[in-house]
C-alpha cells in the first residue's frame, strides 16, 4: 500500500449553512438540506426545492455569494488544520474546482447593468481574483490554478493536489470546490434534462439505488481541505484515485461501463489495495437510472460480499461543480466521529444500500464521481 495523504482540516458552506459543524448535524439528522425559494420554473413564478447557500459570510468578502462562500470555506480549513497541528511549508498551493463559476455576479452584468460597472466591481468577477484574494491574505505563494471536470471536479481536484504533493512541487495545498449556480435559469435546464426536480422535497424524487428514483435535487456548496503529507492530525488519509473519459455521449454513460469499470480498478492499483480491502463506496448516486445502474453494477462486481454503499445526494443535493466535494467531506467527518451520515431509505433497493446513519466499520472507502459529458474519477480513502 502506498503512502497516503492527509485531510488536515476541513470547511464548508452548504444548503444546511456556513461551517462544518451545520454540514455535520444536517448530514445526522437525515433531514435534507433544501430549503422553498420563490422564482423558479418555466415563467419564474413557481417555487423550488433547492438545497442553496443562503446569504452570509464576511462584508469584507464583497456582495458575491461565490466570493464569500470560497473564501469562508477556506479559512475554516486553514483555521481547523492548524488547531489539529498543521504548520505550513513556505510552498503552500491553490487548487480550486469550479465549472460555473461567478454566476450571479455576471447576470447582474449583462442582465441589469449592461455591461457598465467599475473596474473594480469587473474584477470581481474574474476567476483568478477569489484565488488571489486567498493567497494575499495568507501569504501562500506555491501554484495556484482552477480544476474542472465538471461534476467530478472534487475528485480531480483531491488527485491533481496529490499529483503535486507526490511530485515535490508544493508543501501544502488548500483545496476548494465551489458551485453557487442554482439560479433559477441554471435549474431550469437541468430541470429540461429530465434529471433534476424540484417540485417535491426531495426524497420524494431523489432515492439512489432505490425503486422510484427520479433524479436529482439541485444543490450549492464551497467545501475546503488542507491536504498535506504530515502535519497534525488527519480526518483521513488519500491513498490515490484514477480518472477516465467515456468519450461516449455529451450526456449519457456509456452502457458497455469499460471506461468507468477501467477508471475503478486503476484507482486501486494507484492506491495500492486490493478489492478485499474495501468496505464502503460513497457513490454519486444522483439517483438517475443510469447512474444507478453502472455504480450498482461495478459495484457487485468488484467489492466484497461486506461492503456497503451510499450517497448522500438526497441530503445535500446535487452540487454540481462542488458535488464529490461534499461528499468526501462527509466521508472525512465519518472517520473523525465515527458514524457514517447515510441518508435514511424510503424504498426497496439495493440490499447493501445503507438505512441511516451506522457505525463506522474498519476498512477502505472508495468515493467515485461521474460527471456530465464523461468524466469519471475515483479515490481511495482510508482511516
Amino acid at each position: 500500500m502506498v503512502s497516503g495523504l492527509g485531510i488536515r482540516g476541513l470547511g464548508a458552506v452548504t444548503g444546511y449553512g456556513w461551517g462544518v459543524e451545520p454540514l455535520w448535524e444536517g448530514l445526522l439528522s437525515g433531514k435534507h438540506a433544501a430549503s422553498l425559494l420563490d422564482g423558479y420554473g418555466e415563467g419564474r413564478d413557481r417555487p423550488a426545492w433547492v438545497a442553496a447557500v443562503l446569504p452570509g459570510g464576511d462584508d469584507s468578502d464583497g456582495p458575491s455569494r461565490f466570493g464569500r462562500a470560497m473564501r469562508g470555506a477556506a479559512r475554516e480549513a486553514i483555521a481547523d488544520a492548524r488547531a489539529r497541528g498543521w504548520r505550513e511549508g513556505r510552498r503552500v498551493g491553490l487548487l480550486h474546482a469550479v465549472v460555473l463559476g461567478e454566476v450571479d455576479l455576471w447576470k447582474d452584468f449583462y442582465l441589469q447593468r449592461g455591461g457598465d460597472v467599475s473596474k473594480r466591481d469587473y474584477l470581481r468577477l474574474m476567476p483568478s481574483t477569489p484565488m488571489s484574494l486567498l493567497m494575499q491574505e495568507f501569504d501562500f505563494h506555491g501554484p495556484a490554478m482552477n480544476v474542472s471536470a465538471m461534476c467530478s471536479s472534487g475528485n480531480a481536484g483531491l488527485i491533481t493536489a496529490k499529483a503535486w504533493l507526490d511530485a515535490g512541487i508544493v508543501d501544502d495545498v488548500v483545496f476548494v470546490a465551489t458551485d453557487v449556480s442554482a439560479t433559477p435559469e441554471n435549474v431550469l435546464h437541468f430541470e429540461r434534462l429530465g434529471v433534476a426536480f424540484t417540485s417535491s422535497e426531495p426524497p420524494e424524487v431523489c432515492r439512489p439505488f432505490q425503486e422510484g428514483s427520479s433524479g436529482f435535487a439541485m444543490g450549492e456548496a464551497s467545501v475546503a481541505m488542507v491536504l498535506s503529507h504530515s502535519g497534525g492530525v488527519p480526518y483521513l488519509n488519500v491513498l490515490g484515485g484514477a480518472m477516465s473519459h467515456d468519450a461516449h455521449h455529451v450526456t449519457s454513460i456509456d452502457p458497455d461501463l469499460t471506461d468507468i469499470t477501467r477508471c475503478f480498478e486503476e484507482a486501486l492499483d494507484n492506491a495500492g489495495v486490493s478489492r478485499s480491502d474495501l468496505r464502503y463506496l460513497n457513490a454519486h448516486g444522483p439517483g438517475t437510472a443510469q447512474c444507478d445502474r453502472a455504480e450498482s453494477e461495478i459495484f457487485n462486481a468488484l467489492f466484497p460480499p461486506e461492503a456497503e454503499l451510499y450517497s448522500v445526494k438526497p441530503l445535500v443535493g446535487h452540487c454540481q461543480g462542488a458535488a464529490s466535494a461534499v461528499e468526501l467531506a462527509a466521508t472525512a467527518l465519518a472517520h473523525d466521529r465515527g458514524t457514517l451520515p447515510a441518508p435514511p431509505k424510503v424504498s426497496a433497493g439495493h440490499p447493501r444500500l445503507l438505512d441511516g446513519p451506522a457505525p463506522l466499520s474498519p476498512g477502505l472507502t472508495v468515493k467515485s464521481s461521474l460527471g456530465m459529458g464523461g468524466h469519471n474519477s475515483v479515490v481511495v480513502l482510508a482511516p
